[in-house]
């Protein structure tokens, strides 16, 4: 008996997976204005990390022309105690983007903390946090942020918790929404019954598929954070200092002579302004990017 050997047949050729740069190129393709965006908070965080040593002028130096409009030498002008703006603006930034960070830290990590426990344990302990979180809505957050400051000094640690503590609510509760909505999910059920602990599920399953809100919630609040410590530093309970600026001290400082040199209300305003834009429109990009039923309606 003949046998006919079967020529072999060959693997199917897999798509191949696209890196991450390609996917990022592909969403900036997808949405220029979140890619510009990013672009610049990129620059800002530079800009905070090595502005000293960009700085055209020393920010405290005090021998230039009182209240200067902005000119070739001094693009931003100066201020009412001789000083060059664009030197303090671009030193300020690792003030009120420092303080805007680690704010941000203090409320991703408490908002983790008890979304995920909340919205996957439920519960009376979801329960609780839930009421905790509306008390902490209810108060007014300038009001809690003078009361916390008042009472431990406006030192850098104090301004990130009070400012951290006061955007807890918010991160909390979009990572609870997310938890709730993996709970139930099928790979959960797998997790239980080969008696997985539930915090080794909310570690290793529940965490990494919120992730992407986790993301997008602290990129947003970043721009909250900045404004919140611009507001501080406005009324005095800042962390900077006249040596030390930030763009909340820098308004603080030239109130008086807004009326006549619009410049200095202008030029620390607009520092303000841009940055809390830039990182609003960068977090609004990456959830349009990380959520999928969002990526096909641009």
């Amino acid at each position: 008996m003949a046998f006919e050997i079967e020529a072999p047949v060959a693997s199917p050729v897999l798509p191949s997976v696209p890196g991450v740069s390609r996917a990022a190129l592909r969403a900036a393709k997808r949405n220029p204005p979140g890619a510009l965006a990013g672009a610049a908070c990129v620059m800002l965080v530079l800009l905070a990390i090595f502005g000293p040593s960009m700085s055209p002028h020393s920010p405290n130096d005090t021998s230039f022309e009182r209240l200067a409009s902005p000119s070739v030498s001094h693009p931003f002008g100066t201020d009412n105690l001789f000083r060059d703006m664009l030197s303090r603006v671009i030193v300020g930034a690792r003030n009120s983007l420092g303080v805007g960070f680690a704010a941000v830290f203090v409320s991703t990590v408490v908002g983790i903390i008890l979304g995920i426990g909340s919205g996957y344990l439920g519960g009376a302990g979801d329960f609780v946090v839930s009421r905790i979180i509306d008390v902490m809505l209810a108060y007014p957050g300038l009001v809690f942020l003078i009361f916390v400051v008042t009472i431990f000094g406006p030192t850098f640690i104090s301004i990130s918790v009070a400012i951290g503590l006061y955007m807890t609510p918010s991160a909390t509760r979009v990572i609870r929404s997310a938890a709730i909505g993996v709970r139930h999910q099928q790979f959960i059920e797998a997790a239980l019954s080969i008696g997985c602990s539930p915090l080794r599920i909310m570690i290793r399953h529940v965490f990494p598929n919120v992730a992407s809100s986790i993301i997008v919630i602290a990129t947003i609040q970043i721009g909250a954070a900045i404004l919140a410590e611009a507001a501080l530093s406005f009324l005095g309970l800042g962390v900077s200092s006249a040596q030390n600026p930030s763009w909340g001290r820098m308004l603080q400082e030239t109130k008086p002579v807004w009326q006549a040199a619009w410049w200095t209300a202008i030029v620390p305003g607009f520092a303000i302004t841009f940055t809390v834009l830039v990182y609003n429109l960068f977090g609004d990009a990456l959830r349009d990017a990380l959520d999928p039923r969002l990526r096909g309606s641009r």
